[in-house]
């Protein structure tokens, strides 16, 4: 049986925070325009939000595990939030090469929240800049949303150029309730 909660997977590097290549640093961590305020307004809409992100730097030598949790306190002290903002964190570390069941476009992270929580596929979705993220999203059988300033991805299910879209899209397809929006 499903739990009526809606599932947002949010890939984090051009995302929630601008892509600074391998990042180690907590200081290089900036939100994108939006995100802020359109993640507080799918929590108070009882969103449950998970973060799903490849991280190769760590198998790559670049950085380590503790350098990433460090930037994602940094996101989430931006963000205002402790570690209970997002419901899971989803860290893959494998390198393209090195056939990661994790790393997207795979889509086992997101099958095992989906398991995990007993979230009903069809309330979900996939947000992310990339299309491996759209395809991790597809590969789970959930909704994608594409997120680029100036490309289309005709595989996914809608394309926005920044958050606040993001939130127009989840309304328009029903997910969410008409929310007040700030300008």
């Amino acid at each position: 049986m499903f739990s009526d909660k809606i599932g947002i997977f949010l890939d984090r590097d051009g995302t929630i925070i601008e892509d600074r290549g391998y990042l180690s640093d907590p200081e290089g961590v900036c939100l994108r325009p939006g995100v802020k305020e359109v993640l507080k307004q799918l929590k108070a809409q009882q969103c449950l939000l998970f973060l799903v992100t490849n991280q190769s730097g760590i198998n790559r030598g670049f950085f380590t595990m503790k350098e990433v949790q460090a930037c994602h306190q940094r996101m989430l002290d931006l963000l205002e939030e402790d570690e209970n903002f997002f419901t899971q964190f989803c860290i893959a570390t494998g390198r393209p090469e090195d056939n990661d069941p994790y790393r997207k476009p795979s889509p086992k992270f997101i099958l095992e929240c989906l398991a995990k929580y007993h979230l009903n596929p069809d309330k979900c979705w996939m947000i992310g800049d990339r299309q491996t993220d759209v395809q991790a999203g597809i590969n789970a059988h959930i909704h994608t949303i594409f997120l680029s300033q100036t490309e289309r991805l005709h595989e996914a299910t809608a394309c926005c150029k920044n958050f606040y879209e993001v939130l127009d899209t989840l309304e328009r397809y029903g997910v969410l309730s008409k929310l007040d929006k700030k300008d």
